[in-house]
């Protein structure tokens, strides 16, 4: 059954060794006529169907290498080197079976999730017994039977006492994490050694691992941009090839030397080398937490030279903590708290989020509030017990009040979320939001691969954002900005390519517009995620070096590997131009030369070790969706 498939899967190889064989065979009990006559036959249709796919290629103005493959066998056919014929068309359709076991070699780390995502689930009915229904059958409020070792289907909360999960596949955490009931459980986690009960927050489609998967698959079926690689070197190489081939004839005055010379000058290696680095990079990019959309991403990735931030949630925890609330006259501190904390429940600002915490946290109660609206990236205004609540930034309220608002003295790190009461100024409430304790490190990596410039692009407030500045080492600061902001001076910013890396739903048009976007998928919107070229899984900006570190090392394999394979075609045509190299010894040395290009183009996978602020896997958990910050 294994024969049949792959016969099934490539039949132009299997056909190759069969005529091969025979062609062997006949030679050998002295039919060397008829040999030759199966040989060429076979030889001449596929040289013929290789040339008619050259042509069209040509015709959209693609050119390639198939033009010395063509010529190679037409060669060898012409001077009776039928056998050496046939080796080169087996090494061309042996490339894609060798290209196809590399791929999948190098693509293992994507395919492992895809082959890991869950079928159906095991849904615990009322009276405990338990059915299995399709995964798109699963709805909120679900309880749901985990086995031991089956992935967890879809988000949920953990019903059960206590459970254990391996959360490696989605945030790098090697050691399993325990959970208590009422926590959250990620899809995409595998249980451990006890069943689980969990109860389903999400259908399948919202859950994260899902969207993960999805990712995943369009970085699996991306191809890596092996034509411009390909095509940077064919027309030099083709040329070269021919130009020693005629030599050789020239000077030997014999035909078979030009056959002899075009035979090791067969493309495999140009055509192979790529992809395969390629698909491996973005193994070895998942497997660090960050899946990356193709392998043109990979390249411009290795090009970047200005590194643009978004700050909450990015250079930033994203969770400011409350520190002060500093009432003007008329109102108290516990008033003017409140309020706040009513109007920002109906925002969806991660700030928003924080200031309600903070309320929770102080036994603080939320009034109920009806007409609320939220102005994007400004603030929220709400009816609370009969007044009008404004609540955002400095701007959005003096234009509230109509008049002139002092920003207060803040530390570094701090923000400030102003209040107006009635269309009168009532204070302010202070948060810190503190920078990502891996932030500094990772921006001075980048630096040294090559992304000298970085900006950090917000709307918050500009000493608020200079202050983070100071403490990160950004030089560069835009402050006060709003999503369109953003996207013009990603635009603008010199020297390109430009890298963005941002977390909430404003950051999208951004992302998009960069040269590579990056989004923080751990805490950030889905809207982000699917505009980015690509998503950390991670709740860790570090990995935005690694990611980098990696399409460097992804693209420095691939230039060797292509640069490899044409130094050992090369060195073989020379060889081959002094007439001791005969062409089937040639044909067969070319497929080592294949060899030799494939296993250097899989370094792409190992690759050597990342720096320790790249490298090291973040403990907690990865979400895909959830609220981003709108800094």
């Amino acid at each position: 059954m294994g024969i049949l498939r792959l016969v099934r899967a490539y039949p132009a190889v299997a056909a190759a060794l069969l005529v091969l064989a025979v062609s062997l065979v006949l030679a050998a009990s002295g039919q060397g006529v008829a040999a030759q006559a199966v040989a060429t036959a076979f030889a001449g249709a596929m040289a013929a169907w290789t040339l008619v796919g050259m042509v069209r290629e040509i015709l959209r103005g693609h050119w390639g290498l198939d033009i010395l493959a063509v010529t190679a066998i037409v060669a060898t056919l012409l001077v009776g080197e039928y056998i050496a014929g046939v080796i080169i068309v087996l090494m061309l359709s042996g490339g894609e079976a060798l290209e196809d076991y590399a791929a999948g070699r190098a693509r293992r780390e994507l395919t492992a999730l895809l082959d890991r995502a869950p079928r159906a689930a095991h849904r615990q009915l009322p009276d405990g017994t338990v059915e299995d229904i399709p995964l798109e059958g699963v709805a909120p409020g679900d309880l749901l039977v985990v086995r031991p070792s089956e992935v967890v289907p879809v988000d949920g909360v953990l019903e059960s006492e206590a459970a254990t999960f391996d959360e490696s596949s989605l945030t790098g955490e090697s050691l399993p994490v325990d959970r208590m009931a009422g926590e959250p459980v990620l899809s995409g986690t595998l249980n451990g050694t006890v069943a689980a009960v969990i109860r389903a927050s999400a259908t399948v489609a919202d859950s994260q691992f899902s969207q993960i998967v999805a990712l995943v698959r369009e970085a699996a079926e991306s191809r890596a941009p092996v034509v411009r690689l390909a095509d940077r070197y064919a027309v030099p190489f083709t040329l070269l090839a021919l130009a020693l081939a005629g030599l050789g004839w020239w000077l030997s005055g014999d035909p078979h030397r030009f056959a002899e010379v075009l035979v090791v000058a067969t493309p495999c290696p140009l055509l192979i080398a790529a992809p395969v680095a390629f698909m491996g990079g973005m193994s070895r990019a998942a497997k660090n937490g960050v899946i990356v959309k193709g392998g043109a991403v990979l390249e411009l990735l290795a090009r970047v030279r200005t590194a643009a931030f978004d700050k909450t949630g990015t250079l930033t925890r994203g969770r400011p903590e409350l520190v002060a609330v500093r009432p003007e006259r008329g109102f108290d501190a516990e008033e003017l708290l409140t309020l706040t904390a009513s109007a920002e429940q109906y925002s969806s600002h991660a700030l928003a989020a924080s200031v309600v915490e903070a309320a929770a946290a102080q036994g603080v109660d939320l009034l109920p509030g009806s007409g609320a609206e939220e102005a994007a990236t400004n603030g929220v205004l709400a009816q609370i017990g009969g007044q009008r609540i404004l609540v955002g930034k400095r701007a959005f309220v003096a234009q509230e009040t109509g008049a002139a608002v002092a920003e207060p003295p803040l530390e570094p790190g701090e923000l400030a979320v102003y209040v107006a009461v009635d269309r009168a100024f009532a204070g302010v409430v202070v948060l810190r939001d503190q920078a990502r304790p891996e932030a500094r490190a990772t921006l001075a990596r980048l630096g040294e691969l090559g992304a000298r410039h970085t900006l950090m692009l917000t709307g918050d407030g500009a000493s608020t954002a200079h202050a983070i500045a100071r403490q990160l080492g950004v030089s560069d600061v835009r402050a006060e900005l709003l999503p369109l902001d953003k996207v013009e001076i990603v635009r603008a910013a010199e020297p390109r390519p430009v890298l963005m890396v941002g977390d909430g739903v404003n950051d999208a048009p951004v992302l998009a517009a960069a040269d590579v976007g990056i989004a923080m998928g751990a805490r950030g919107s889905t809207a982000a995620s699917e505009s980015a070229d690509a998503v950390i899984l991670v709740d860790d900006i570090s990995r935005t070096a690694a990611a980098i570190e990696i399409s460097q090392h992804t693209v420095r394999v691939a230039l060797q590997s292509i640069w490899l394979g044409i130094a050992l075609s090369v060195g073989l045509m020379l060889v081959a131009l002094t007439g001791v190299l005969p062409a089937v010894a040639g044909a067969l040395l070319q497929e080592l030369v294949d060899l030799a290009t494939i296993l250097n183009a899989l370094r792409a996978v190992g690759g050597g070790r990342l720096t320790a602020a790249a490298a090291a896997p973040v403990k907690g958990t990865a979400a895909a969706v959830g609220a981003g910050g709108d800094g």
